[in-house]
């Protein structure tokens, strides 16, 4: 028979757990990984409907099948070990290059496709299951918060891909005319970047093909710098990279729908083929003629408004800022370089630029003023930077020919939004450092010497 006392201490700890679980930040992980699961399903589902496989059954057939990008598992494996000590981390990543040497043993013996990745992918998955069934209490909440970074990162991609794919299925028609005219006001920067890629050769095309398809590696190299401390303090950082890396690829992807562009090259390049208005990219300007919608095939990704890899190595750079020397020209080097490659490839026009540094910086300052406990300046950034936004979507629709035949008005108005985005993000993010500063310099209350007995 159980004693007083220990039904006592029982319903205690059941309380604790309880309220543990009650707990807000509990409440809204929960909530959030609910609404991704209901969201991959849906991505899922309508996958199925064009004929193709969802993100769900594209990952699960990376457990052992060949992966797309074994850096990526690899990248995502290492924010996962973030929270785990030395000795841990060389007995993950033992076990995981371990795994894959079988993999490729196998796969070379029977002459499947040659890929890395699933040791990564495949110890990432272990951790979660010892995360549910050898973990307790905030133990577990940290390996889970780890594990979520990881999986997070490479259904990320998975999701892309689909919804890459809805867009060029729902959007038959695209934008890209008004796009251009616009862009006459930034004095067309993709015709001018792409003739100078050209004019750099093989090398200078390799160098920005290869930041630009590696983008996500260097937000992993600075979110492991961010997070370096998570292992001995045991909990994540407010802020860091990563949030503010899937928030912009969770909320970018909608404006796609809403302001479908296919970018220069496609548009007005070889590559648009028998859909291109012209083969003018990147020699010849586009004419300044009234913008309609333009047909457009039916599995190019509508992907241009804003530019997200604009949108992510602004977020690399503006996360790398508090780092040491390298990694501070690292990211400022990944920024130039990324806008190099999107206009210079032909992938984005000038005002998609101009448009992801706001979108970039409002995402930013929003998932920051929620740290701050809503704090009024920073909504007013929030509110301000969106309003920008919208305007510059609504410009770029309803007064492109305005902007064309008015460039040294509209450029630099354009040109002067977004660096007025840029002011107030920096003083709100300087003002928010000083009374971090502050209260972390409090000087303790002395304590009053007590008087001797006499």
């Amino acid at each position: 028979m159980i004693s007083a006392e220990k039904r006592a201490i029982s319903r205690k700890g059941g309380g604790a757990e309880s309220a543990a679980w009650r707990r807000p930040s509990v409440v809204l992980w929960v909530a959030v990984g609910a609404v991704a699961i209901g969201f991959l399903i849906a991505l899922e589902i309508a996958a199925r409907g064009y004929g193709v496989r969802g993100p769900i059954t594209d990952q699960a057939r990376e457990v052992v099948f060949a992966p797309k990008s074994g850096t990526v598992l690899y990248a995502s494996m290492a924010l996962m070990l973030v929270v785990f000590t030395w000795r841990q981390r060389f007995i993950a990543i033992g076990a995981a290059v371990g795994i894959d040497l079988v993999f490729w043993l196998v796969r070379r013996a029977v002459g499947a496709e040659m890929m890395y990745g699933n040791g990564a992918l495949l110890v990432t998955l272990a951790c979660a299951v010892i995360a549910l069934t050898r973990r307790t209490g905030r133990e577990r909440m940290l390996l889970l918060q780890g594990v979520g970074l990881a999986l997070l990162l490479v259904t990320g991609r998975k999701t892309g891909y689909t919804w890459l794919l809805i867009t060029s299925k729902t959007r038959p028609n695209v934008l890209d005319p008004y796009v251009a005219t616009a862009d006459q006001a930034l004095g067309n920067p993709s015709w001018v970047a792409g003739r100078i890629v050209e004019a750099t050769g093989v090398v200078g095309f390799r160098v920005l093909e290869f930041v630009y398809i590696q983008l996500a590696v260097m937000a992993v190299v600075v979110s492991l710098y961010q997070l370096r401390k998570v292992a001995v303090e045991r909990r994540f950082p407010r802020h860091h990279l990563v949030r503010t890396f899937l928030a912009i690829g969770l909320l970018g992807p909608g404006i796609y729908m809403v302001f479908p562009v296919v970018g220069p090259i496609f548009a007005y390049g070889a590559d648009g083929g028998q859909w291109a208005l012209a083969e003018l990219w990147p020699n010849t300007p586009p004419p300044i003629t009234t913008p309609q919608p333009m047909p457009f095939d039916e599995f190019t990704p509508r992907n241009c408004m804003p530019s997200l890899h604009t949108a992510w190595a602004t977020a690399i750079f503006i996360h790398s800022r508090k780092a040491p020397r390298a990694l501070r020209w690292a990211g400022t080097f990944w920024l130039i370089a990324t806008l190099g490659a999107t206009l210079g490839f032909g992938y984005h026009y000038g005002a998609d630029i101009v448009a992801g540094v706001v979108f970039t910086l409002t995402i930013d300052a929003g998932l920051r003023t929620l740290d701050h406990g809503r704090d009024r300046k920073g909504i007013q950034l929030v509110a301000y930077g969106t309003a920008v936004f919208v305007a510059m979507l609504l410009s770029y629709r309803y007064l492109s020919m305005e902007m064309a035949a008015h460039p040294w008005v509209f450029g630099p108005l354009l040109v002067l939004s977004m660096v007025s985005v840029i002011h107030g993000y920096v003083r709100l993010t300087k003002r928010w450092d000083r009374l971090a500063a502050a209260a972390a310099h409090v000087p303790q209350q002395r304590r009053e010497q007590q008087p001797e007995l006499v």
